[in-house]
C-alpha cells in the first residue's frame, strides 16, 4: 500500500483540511499504515501538483485551512491501483532475527522487549474490540461497513495472534537453557 493512496481513499471519503486528514489518520487508516503528519502534508502537496486532489481556497479569516478533495484523476488512480494485481512482500521483521540470534548468544534481555510487546498488543486489541462494539453492532450494515469492519476483523486476528505467539515465547524463553 502506499501513503498516496491512502490519502486519496480518506479524502474520497470526506474532504477535509490536512490537519483533520492527519487526525483522521490516526484514528483508522494509521491502524494498518503509519505515516507522521510532515509526511501526509508532504504527500498532500505532491498529490496536488499530479492533479489527483486539490485544496479549495481557505474560508475568509484568520487561521482557515485548506480543505483538500479528490479529484477525477486521483479517483481514477486509485480504481486503477486497486485492481492491481501484487504479490505478498516477505516478511521482515528484525525481533524474528534477533530471537534467532538470543538463541546463539542468549539468554539476553529480549524476554523484556517481547512482554513490552505483549502489552502493547493486548492494548490494542482492546482498543479494536471497543471499536468493533462502538462502530459495528448493526445487523444492517452497508458494503462500506461491512469492508471496513472485514479490515478491523483482521486486526483483531493478527493482534490475538501475537498476544498468544508472544506469550509462547515467554514460556520458551523462561525455560532453562541448555548447555
Amino acid at each position: 500500500m502506499s501513503l498516496p493512496h491512502a490519502l486519496i481513499t480518506a479524502l474520497i471519503e470526506r474532504p477535509c483540511s490536512g490537519l483533520e486528514l492527519a487526525r483522521r489518520f490516526d484514528r483508522s487508516i494509521g491502524y494498518f499504515w503509519h505515516a507522521t503528519h510532515q509526511q501526509i502534508y508532504r504527500e498532500l502537496g505532491r498529490l496536488e501538483a499530479q492533479g489527483w486532489l486539490e485544496s479549495l481556497p481557505p474560508e475568509a479569516g484568520r487561521g482557515r485551512k485548506k480543505v483538500y478533495q479528490a479529484l477525477p484523476a486521483g479517483r481514477a488512480e486509485l480504481q486503477r491501483w486497486v485492481g492491481e494485481s501484487r504479490d505478498q512482500k516477505p516478511m521482515r521483521d528484525e525481533l524474528m532475527l534477533r530471537l534467532r540470534a538470543e538463541a546463539l548468544v542468549g539468554p539476553t534481555a529480549i524476554v523484556d522487549d517481547i512482554a513490552r510487546r505483549l502489552q502493547m498488543h493486548r492494548d490494542t486489541l482492546a482498543l479494536y474490540q471497543k471499536i468493533e462494539l462502538r462502530d459495528f453492532s448493526a445487523a444492517d450494515a452497508s458494503r462500506e461497513q461491512q469492508i471496513q469492519h472485514l479490515i478491523l476483523n483482521a486486526g483483531l486476528m493478527l493482534e490475538t495472534m501475537w498476544i498468544e505467539w508472544s506469550e509462547k515465547a515467554l514460556q520458551v524463553l523462561a525455560a532453562p537453557a541448555s548447555e
